[in-house]
């Protein structure tokens, strides 16, 4: 009959340090405690590693309760990549987006009439779900359309204090509201007035959930 020896101190530790390294996430000491022996000094276990780790280049630092390894503070610019990666729009979301801008509250139709041909779903969808584009209310007219409009959002990512401050045509092309080719019938009216008169504001649940388009970059086919 063989007899089994409770691990040591130093095995203690040295299980709990493989279990930290090893954990897709942060540990807590119960969590920890359910995988060693019965008894087992886990927090002593946790001070010593820290103690170990101290000013090395990883460190052992306590999150909400739970326990984990990271790189030290002062090393972590080397594990930085800089890399810019825009989420380019379409030719046809840029146009809707402008469209928009400077038409709003506006309709489906309203942003089909300007440019001239139809608007597939999924153009207004990204716009909603990059949060460029709200929904504002809806026309008092027949069929009671939705009414879009841009958001905070949209002024934050085009630097535009307010939409007074929106910018004519030819600086709209060099901001990267608009491409190249602007849509026939394209005009800048005022995008401040008044149309409360003729729009009811939306209440929760007063439209359809959009379905949010998953390729951002695709060319408008419709």
């Amino acid at each position: 009959m063989s007899l089994q020896f409770a691990p040591d101190h130093a095995e203690i530790e040295r299980r709990v340090e493989a279990l930290l390294f090893a954990a897709a996430g942060p540990l807590s000491a119960a969590e920890i405690a359910r995988r060693l022996p019965e008894g087992a000094d886990v927090g002593g276990a946790i001070s010593a590693l820290r103690a170990r780790y101290e000013g090395r280049g990883v460190e052992l630092e306590c999150v909400a309760d739970r326990w984990r390894f990271r790189t030290a503070p002062d090393l972590s610019f080397m594990m930085t990549e800089e890399r810019e990666e825009p989420r380019r729009l379409s030719k046809a979301a840029l146009e809707t987006l402008a469209i928009i801008a400077y038409h709003q509250p506006c309709t489906r139709a309203e942003i089909e009439s300007v440019r001239g041909v139809s608007l597939s779903k999924g153009t207004l969808d990204l716009l909603l779900e990059m949060g460029f584009v709200k929904l504002k209310g809806r026309r008092r007219t027949p069929g009671r359309p939705v009414t879009y409009g841009t958001t905070d959002r949209f002024l934050e990512h085009f630097s535009l204090a307010s939409l007074y401050d929106l910018p004519g045509v030819q600086e709209m092309k060099a901001a990267g509201l608009l491409d190249l080719s602007i849509p026939a019938g394209f005009e800048v009216p005022d995008p401040t007035r008044a149309s409360d008169e003729d729009e009811t504001p939306l209440l929760p649940g007063d439209e359809d959930a959009p379905e949010f388009a998953q390729d951002f970059v695709g060319e408008d086919r419709g």
